[in-house]
């Protein structure tokens, strides 16, 4: 009997052993199991773990890699922390099947690209705190998988010059988004617009010059006023960035904040002074003012290409349009390219482009419009071997479509042009030979799009 519960105790002390490994701390309150391996010098993820561990915490040691087998099968995984070591790479699906997963934190550090698929399976991640990794570049679907759950997430200290931005306004549950201490210089328009429950933004010490217009700091503004009946409360950090003061930034400037360390970097009036110190009617727009609008050519032979250019000046820089000498506003496409710069190449011209062209500036001081004048010259009537002008033909096209394409007819057609093969990106087109007109030189093919205007080849 006696070596019977020997036995027994050597057995219990084996599977003990099996599943906690040499210098951790494994602590087992049913139902939950808890893993802990902070600083033992682990150089990898041991594969003696329990695969039933609820919370695993391998804190401070010199794992160097994330391979694809370390965490299979560990399904009842909640908490994982690989915080201080030196891990540089993460495998492919390296976290796939830890759908039970809420946290990850690999703060502090060697990542420097976060890819696609190495996040992949994570479909229920609540808190994501990378920061203090050395990341200069994520993928654009690499928060894919959670951007519906996540409500924490850290990129803070680390070479970020951009974020997936797209996917930053889909995580439509974020509380805290922390961003501080990267070379950010950019925030798309409309990011923070439905991010309704985010209670904290710090992007503190980026290199942002301008903050977008958005809802959310329209917020921020209502919320800073004592008398707001909401009870929320929406912290804004932009301190350490060389921002531009202008009325944009005038939100800004008219929050109440216990950190509010915001400075100006420009204009050079209001350099290096902190935005509680300067009055609110400082922070000034100047209006457009167009300073050149010409074209290239006076007059343009329709069918021919011409550019129209703009330059307007103001603060902040204005955004310029063009439109059309009917009004409608010039978009691009296949017979239109507008530059950010303000010019606009039109790559073929028609009749209906004759007229007064609008260059528009604005900003959020105004507006300002010049017109640009384009005389079109329209193409000469072909010539007949009589030397008189023929006549417009005032009846139906001559064009007619084959309904069958690659057709074996060979019934002669009635009219003079006929086209096969229709799609929407080609056609055969075949006319009957004539007689040599004197004078002519070229064919031209002018077809009508549902999406642009006419549209003239030759």
């Amino acid at each position: 009997m006696e070596r019977l519960v020997f036995y027994v105790l050597v057995f219990g002390a084996l599977v003990k052993a099996q599943h906690c490994p040499g210098r951790c701390i494994c602590q087992t309150i049913s139902p939950t199991l808890t893993l802990l391996c902070a600083k033992t010098g682990m150089l990898f993820v041991p594969t003696s773990i329990d695969r039933k561990t609820v919370e695993l915490r391998l804190t401070d040691n010199f794992i160097t890699a994330v391979r694809r087998k370390d965490f299979l099968n560990m399904t009842s995984l909640v908490h994982l922390t690989l915080s201080r070591n030196t891990i540089s790479q993460i495998a492919p699906h390296a976290f796939v099947g830890l759908k039970a997963l809420r946290a990850l934190h690999m703060d502090g550090n060697r990542l420097t690209v976060i890819n696609s698929d190495q996040l992949q399976g994570l479909i229920n991640l609540r808190h994501l705190i990378l920061g203090n990794n050395q990341i200069h570049h994520i993928e654009l679907s690499s928060f894919d998988e959670f951007v519906s759950t996540i409500e924490d997430l850290d990129l803070s200290y680390n070479n970020l010059r951009t974020l997936p931005w797209e996917a930053i306004a889909r995580m439509t549950n974020i509380n805290t988004l922390t961003l501080d201490h990267n070379l950010i210089d950019h925030i798309c328009v409309g990011t923070f617009t439905l991010l309704t429950k985010l209670v904290r933004l710090d992007m503190t010490s980026n290199r942002l010059q301008t903050l977008p217009p958005d809802t959310l700091f329209q917020q921020a503004q209502v919320l800073s006023d004592p008398k707001a009946s909401s009870s929320s409360k929406l912290t804004v950090s932009f301190g350490g960035n060389p921002l531009h003061c202008n009325c944009e930034l005038l939100w800004l400037r008219r929050l109440t904040r216990e950190d509010d360390l915001e400075t100006c970097a420009s204009p050079e009036l209001l350099m290096d002074r902190y935005f509680w110190s300067i009055q609110e009617e400082e922070f000034i727009c100047e209006p457009p003012l167009i300073t050149k609008h010409q074209v290239t050519k006076s007059y343009v032979m329709e069918g021919q290409g011409v550019t129209l250019k703009c330059k307007a000046m103001g603060d902040p820089d204005p955004t310029i349009h063009w439109r059309f000498p009917d009004g409608k506003l010039v978009h691009n496409n296949s017979r239109t390219i507008l530059y950010d710069n303000g010019t606009l190449d039109i790559l073929i011209t028609t009749l209906k482009d004759s007229g007064a062209f609008n260059c528009v500036a604005s900003n959020a001081a105004g507006i300002a419009t010049a017109a640009v004048e384009v005389n079109m010259t329209p193409l000469p009537l072909i010539v007949n071997n009589t030397g008189h002008m023929r006549e417009a033909d005032p009846g139906l096209s001559d064009i007619t479509t084959s309904t069958k394409s690659g057709s074996n007819d060979t019934k002669p057609q009635n009219k003079r042009v006929v086209v096969e093969n229709l799609n929407a990106n080609s056609a055969v087109i075949h006319w009957p030979s004539e007689r040599h007109i004197p004078g002519i030189r070229m064919y031209q093919i002018q077809y009508n799009s549902t999406v642009d205007d006419t549209l003239v080849y030759r």
